[in-house]
């Protein structure tokens, strides 16, 4: 063992073996900026170049793009509001708060620092557990799993606000887009409309843009001003730096929690993040700032969300079986260069393992350093007025979007959530219960018809489900704990909007319920038992939310969220639905031009009316942007959305 870890350590210290990590670093850097790609869309464009390479710099790409996406994503995520991957969410909920403050650089700078600690825990983690972890992974079954899928639901009641009514109803309405498509017990299609887009589940790119960028992009529009006034970059940096020091407990604690999480295959890096927001909220005293601009909020998820990357790789590299997306596309880059995973692997190839390992550790120092050297300029991106970023985050939203399963109802699916999280934002409905929903309902479903199959309806019986239960009533105590702290201080609280439009929301809401209870009503009964829940929970507290509201309008304990006290502003409420009309206005321009000739003329129309730029200003913004997309397509071969024009005449690239 000692031979290998020398032969490893010799080795990523070669110049050949750097070059190629670097290589790496800085194309996972692109990929994580870029919102929507993730990891594994990035270990998709890295596979076709490292066909053929040598295993030891092969392994060196790959480790090093995979290491920094998680780092690198944080940038859109803290200072536009918009997710750079799955492993971002949570970073918005209080990065973006604070780069609204004027403290983007601190709120860069401290996720940064726990990224790079993070990363290293994990690094170190999967040191140990390569050798220690088979009997670990190995005795969480199905049931421990569905259990764990069950703790991170329960995540909701601290990420509700002051409204436990709503984020249930989000998070039952999060489980219903979930269970869209196939039932994974029985193959039954559910709540599909009759339509094929529908057939199959929704990507997590696109449920994330909708339910995170599109509202952020209506609210900063309307303002007609910069995101913040200052970024304050000095006293930001050094006080984020400070802030990581500060909180070096919760630093480590989350790292270790990423790393567990990330070991157990089927959940992933979607998750991760929530649960160490929810865990850091639940075990702070003081919670009032939490979704407004705390920086715990940035630190806690960070640090996990890197670390997570090393545990994932703790089942890959052991059994051949992935950790997350983006370790299930490296498994298949392993195979490709003719690597095995799996205990062999560890008997005869141990120094190529902990060239993994190294090579883990030292790209997440070289991509924590990089992109320190690049926040600053990035940073000051928050003082430009948000009329002028607002068309290129538009453009960008819907160019990810589309490049999850390169279909028009991604796109269409994406617009759709969007102004369904824009109302909710409006109406005081916590989103990240809603996404919870989303990413759980899937393996909670399928994990539940596992452990059904195996050991019957006595799975709850076994020692570690019953573990895991434990945490989960604990969980729920500390949420209704906060629950009534935050009513408490939320009790003087009256919203700005009409009791009638909220009113009418909720009803709608209840009624997407009613539907799913009448469309899953006649399937077998487990491929309804799931469903069905969530649907009846989606309908009883939507039903109490409008009735709270009937009776009791003024009375903000009931129904009123943080989040959602919508301050009055001189622009009145239709102004929401106008900017919604101009993104609405891009899809159909697509629908007939094409994105690249629909983009090139919203930029124009936008930055000359809404902007009132000038001329000379505009058509350079827009060749800007035309040539942004280009170049993206160029280079990592992407493609556009095409409209009739494309399909009636033959028109040279880009336009066609």
């Amino acid at each position: 063992m000692i031979e290998a870890l020398i032969s490893a350590f010799v080795g990523i210290l070669s110049g050949g073996h750097l070059l190629y990590l670097l290589m790496g670093i800085l194309l996972g850097i692109a990929v994580g900026i870029f919102p929507g790609l993730g990891g594994t869309a990035g270990m998709s464009l890295l596979l076709p170049f490292v066909y053929g390479m040598d295993p030891v710099s092969a392994l060196a790409m790959m480790v090093g793009l995979l290491a920094v996406i998680s780092t690198a994503d944080t940038f859109t995520s803290v200072m536009m509001g918009v997710p750079g991957s799955a492993g971002a969410q949570a970073t918005v909920v209080d990065g973006f708060p604070l780069a609204k403050k004027g403290q983007a650089a601190r709120a860069l700078s401290a996720a940064f620092s726990a990224s790079l600690i993070g990363g290293l825990v994990g690094a170190i983690v999967l040191s140990g557990f390569v050798v220690i972890a088979r009997p670990i992974v190995l005795a969480f079954g199905s049931a421990e799993l569905f259990m764990l899928a069950m703790l991170g639901l329960s995540m909701v009641g601290v990420l509700s606000g002051t409204s436990m009514a709503k984020g249930m109803a989000g998070c039952g309405l999060g489980l219903l887009i979930g269970a869209l498509g196939p039932a994974p017990a029985t193959g039954e299609y559910r709540l599909n409309f009759g339509l094929d887009y529908l057939m199959d589940s929704l990507p997590i790119v696109v449920v994330a843009l909708g339910i995170f960028a599109v509202p952020e992009i209506v609210d900063l529009v309307r303002k007609k001003e910069a995101i913040a006034r200052t970024t304050a970059l000095g006293h930001g940096w050094l006080q984020g730096l400070k802030d990581t020091l500060r909180y070096r407990w919760i630093v480590l604690r989350c790292s270790g929690l990423g790393c567990l999480i990330g070991a157990i295959p089927g959940l992933g890096g979607s998750v991760v993040d929530w649960i160490a927001y929810g865990h850091i909220v639940q075990t702070s005293r003081d919670r009032e700032n939490f979704g407004k601009g705390d920086i715990r909020g940035v630190i806690a998820p960070e640090s996990a969300n890197n670390a997570k990357e090393g545990g994932a790789l703790v089942p890959t590299l052991l059994f051949g079986i992935p950790g997350s997306g983006g370790t299930a596309v490296f498994l298949g880059g392993l195979i490709l260069i003719g690597v095995q995973p799996g205990i062999r692997m560890i008997e005869t190839q141990l120094d190529l393992v902990y060239t993994v390992i190294w090579s883990l550790a030292l790209a997440n120092i070289i991509g924590a350093g990089i992109c320190v050297l690049i926040a600053r300029p990035v940073a000051k991106i928050t003082e430009i007025r948000y009329v002028y970023l607002a068309p290129f985050m538009i453009m960008i939203i819907f160019f990810a979007a589309f490049q999850s399963t390169r279909l028009w109802g991604d796109m269409m699916t994406m617009f759709a959530l969007g102004v369904l999280a824009t109302y909710m934002k409006r109406f005081g409905w916590p989103r990240p219960p809603l996404l919870i929903g989303y990413v759980l309902s899937g393996g909670a479903e399928t994990y539940l018809y596992q452990a059904v199959q195996f050991y019957g309806w006595n799975w709850s019986e076994r020692p570690l489900a019953i573990v895991m239960a434990v945490l989960i009533a604990v969980s729920v105590y500390f949420g209704l704990k906060f629950q009534r702290q935050e009513a408490r201080a939320a009790r003087d609280r009256i919203a700005s909007s009409g009791i009638a439009p909220q009113i009418a929301f909720a009803l709608l809401i209840a009624a997407v319920g009613l539907y799913a209870i009448y469309d899953t009503w006649y399937i077998n009964m487990l491929g309804r038992v799931m469903p069905q829940g969530a649907a009846v929970a989606t309908v009883v507290f939507s039903c109490v939310i409008a009735l709270g509201l009937a009776l009791k309008g003024s009375d903000s304990r009931i129904v009123y969220d943080e989040e959602a006290v919508f301050e009055r502003r001189q622009e009145t409420a239709a102004s929401l639905e106008h900017y919604l009309l101009w993104i609405a206005g891009l899809l159909i321009g697509t629908a007939i031009f094409g994105f690249v000739v629909a983009v090139t003329g919203f930029f124009l129309l936008f930055l000359r009316i809404k902007a009132q730029a000038p001329w000379p200003r505009v058509l350079l913004l827009t060749a800007c942007a035309v040539g942004f997309l280009a170049a993206m397509s160029w280079l990592l071969v992407l493609y556009f959305p095409t409209g009739i024009l494309q399909r009636t005449f033959a028109l040279p690239w880009p336009l066609g």
